[in-house]
């Protein structure tokens, strides 16, 4: 029988560097098991340090491919890297349906980098319920660049935007729509343009309709919704034009084993630059509480809705529904009558 270690000793482990305690406690938080906020408490005064670059966009631009280049660019530096995956759910399992060693081989064997792949389980938003918690401890593992890699799920997929400091949003030409961001509604989340697959016809057109648009819109505040509401990270009032960060549109092609990727140096300089913009400004605070906002208003939400499922019986609710059923109640008072009865 395997020994049932204790929550201090995976912290110890993993604010050391020990890779195994870190994928032990990830396992306990992502499951919810005992001792798993123990151990999100007690590494978060060593989280802040790590940059969280956000890997977006639609199926078949090859974000997990560029990811992977992407690590290995960072890793050329001297950088540690982790990569979170946020892969589909599988309906048999309940677990992640797309393999992240299957895809990141050439990863392999390096002690510089940590991939782990985390299922959505009906999640909407492009990430998992239990992404940011991950993130916390991949942060406080001591990781400089951590790469989160997401769905591609469509709109709901800003939600990057509210996590991450540094966005990109990878295109390709030739899926049959010139710009897929228009489709997915992930325009105006971008920090940076990445037209991959960049050996294709028609990845001219593809790059002028990105810097049109974003011409078209040069001066706007960054906004995101979250849970229908709108949350906007607006320049500093001090802040000029001039000072305003440019958002580029770089072209890669980010092949597997046996080719040579092009571009991925220039992106990994421009992901570099954009670090240094939100540190040099305001930026990195700003986000950092959007970040943080989200964080509260998500935990929020979980701790009400654990506190309904246990103060109020299944009969109580279903009166509630019945009463709605009926025209008794709008659903408007029945909720408020629920919240008091949880406030009261």
């Amino acid at each position: 029988m395997r020994r049932s270690i204790a929550p201090a000793e995976l912290i110890d482990g993993l604010l050391a560097g020990n890779r195994l305690a870190l994928a032990r406690a990830i396992s306990r938080v992502e499951n919810e098991d005992d001792g798993a906020r123990v151990i999100l408490d007690g590494v978060f005064a060593q989280t802040g340090r790590g940059h969280l670059i956000g890997v977006t966009g639609a199926p078949g631009t090859g974000k997990s491919t560029l990811v992977n280049a992407l690590a290995r660019a960072f890793r050329g530096q001297g950088e540690t890297v982790a990569i979170l995956a946020v892969d589909p759910t599988s309906p048999f399992t309940g677990g992640a349906l797309l393999g992240d060693r299957v895809r990141m081989t050439q990863l392999s064997g390096d002690p510089g980098v940590f991939i782990r792949s985390m299922a959505t389980r009906g999640h909407l938003g492009g990430l998992a319920a239990a992404s940011v918690d991950v993130l916390q401890l991949l942060d406080s593992a001591g990781f400089d660049r951590i790469l989160i890699e997401t769905v591609g799920v469509g709109q709901a997929e800003v939600e990057i935007a509210a996590t991450a400091h540094t966005t990109l949003v990878v295109e390709a030409p030739g899926l049959g729509d010139e710009v897929q961001a228009i489709k997915a509604g992930v325009l105006e989340i971008a920090d940076i343009f990445v037209v991959n697959k960049a050996d294709r016809p028609g990845v001219e057109r593809t790059v002028t309709a990105l810097e049109m648009m974003l011409e078209q819109r040069r001066g706007g505040v960054r906004s995101m919704r979250h849970h229908g509401q709108v949350m906007s990270v607006a320049l500093p009032p001090t802040t000029t034009a001039a000072q305003e960060w440019t958002i580029p549109v770089l072209k890669t092609v980010a092949v597997e084993a046996g080719g040579m990727a092009k571009g991925v140096d220039a992106l990994r300089q421009a992901i570099e630059g954009h670090r240094s913009w939100l540190v040099e400004g305001d930026g990195m605070a700003l986000r950092e509480e959007s970040r943080i906002a989200r964080t509260l208003e998500t935990l929020i939400q979980t701790a009400l809705s654990r506190r309904m499922q246990a103060t109020l019986p299944a009969e109580q609710i279903a009166a509630f529904i019945g009463a709605v059923r009926r025209r008794e109640l709008s659903p408007h008072a029945a909720a408020d009558a629920v919240v008091r009865q949880l406030t009261g």
